[in-house]
């Protein structure tokens, strides 16, 4: 079964994944369903992928001395989070395969590159400027007015690392609480709902999109993902084909999510990117149960070379993720007639933290 596949690799192979956390649990036990086994890299001693990986190495991502024996012992590596350090990424790639790349990396790790890039290819954006100084946020709100976005260009995610510019709101006070490190300043979009398209996208610019999901959000953190998304058709293939020209400019290899607002009504609708993250994607943990092929599975065969899936919707479907202490909802929702429960592994149910999702779906 390991015989080498002259268009990618063969059941057999081992699959490097950098992290541990849920998304690399759920990347490992889709490719154990491929004859694909798993060696998690991370350096925290209970990382939930553990338990459900072949190999792991406990290891700092700058111990190269480490990561070299990681890499020498898989066939391909991928990542469950889009903050691996640069270097990082660029050692291991010139050790081994590295899908999504370095680029991908590179640019969705930055906000003000991601957003340059995406209003680079000619798809819409919120208005956003470059703040690197007090002097620059004054400048930017000036531009562009208020209500808008404060954020850091890194490691920002559910909320985390960006401050509202209300129009009572003290800039000083307001640049202190993102701790004085580069932003960007986003104009205010006044949308009516937050979609997501999750795709995927081979070496050989094969190109699969699941169908546009709609996302709501409570205190910054997703809470339910419901398809089919609340979207005319114009809409839907505008997002979708926004996200095939994101994924072919980065010459992305692996599963992508592009998280976009909507705006307007009837024949003015339209959507708006507002992130990319190069992964598999909260957004679409409704496909393991609610498409033909779930996204790690598809992950999985994208960063192998293996065909891609179809992308088919079984019914109606509802994600709902289970953050801290509802996730104690355990025994309820396994009672739950046509509930698909998923926990992660997590001892701690602390506030604010993914433990979990349970999906529903409707014929």
């Amino acid at each position: 079964m390991s015989t080498p596949d002259p268009t990618g690799l063969a059941p057999g192979a081992m699959l490097g994944i950098l992290g541990g956390g849920q998304l690399a649990r759920m990347i490992a036990l889709a490719a154990a369903d491929l004859g694909i086994r798993a060696h998690i890299f991370a350096p925290e001693a209970d990382s939930p992928a553990f338990d459900v990986a072949a190999r792991h190495t406990i290891g700092d991502y700058e111990d190269e001395a480490a990561l070299a024996r990681f890499a020498d012992a898989v066939d391909v590596v991928t990542y469950e989070f889009e903050n691996v350090p640069a270097a990082t990424a660029s050692f291991l790639a010139a050790r081994t395969p590295l899908h999504p790349g370095a680029r991908a990396l590179a640019v969705t790790q930055d906000r003000l590159s991601e957003k340059s890039f995406v209003a680079g290819l000619g798809l819409e954006v919120a208005p956003f400027a470059q703040v690197d100084s007090l002097a620059d946020l004054e400048r930017a709100v000036a531009e562009l007015g208020r209500p808008s976005i404060l954020k850091t260009r890194r490691f920002g995610y559910d909320g985390k690392g960006q401050v509202k510019i209300a129009p009572e709101s003290d800039l000083a006070e307001a640049y202190e609480v993102i701790g004085h490190f580069p932003a960007i300043l986003e104009g205010y979009v006044d949308f009516s709902r937050e979609v997501s398209v999750v795709a995927a996208r081979s070496a050989d610019g094969s190109f699969a999109a699941f169908d546009v999901c709609e996302n709501e959000h409570r205190d910054h953190i997703l809470a339910f993902t419901r398809i089919p998304a609340d979207l005319g058709a114009g809409a839907a293939k505008k997002a979708i084909d926004a996200a095939r020209r994101i994924g072919e400019a980065l010459g992305y290899i692996g599963v992508f999510a592009v998280e976009m607002f909507v705006v307007g009504e009837g024949e003015d609708e339209c959507v708006i990117v507002n992130e990319i993250a190069p992964r598999v994607h909260n957004s679409g943990h409704w496909t393991s149960e609610g498409a033909e092929t779930s996204q790690f599975h598809q992950h999985v065969r994208a960063v192998c070379g293996f065909p891609l899936g179809s992308t088919g919707r079984r019914g109606t479907v509802e994600m709902e993720n289970l953050i801290g202490d509802a996730a104690l909802r355990w025994r309820e929702l396994l009672a739950e007639p046509g509930a698909h429960l998923h926990l992660y592994g997590k001892r701690d149910a602390r506030p604010g933290r993914k433990m979990g999702h349970v999906t529903r779906v409707k014929p």
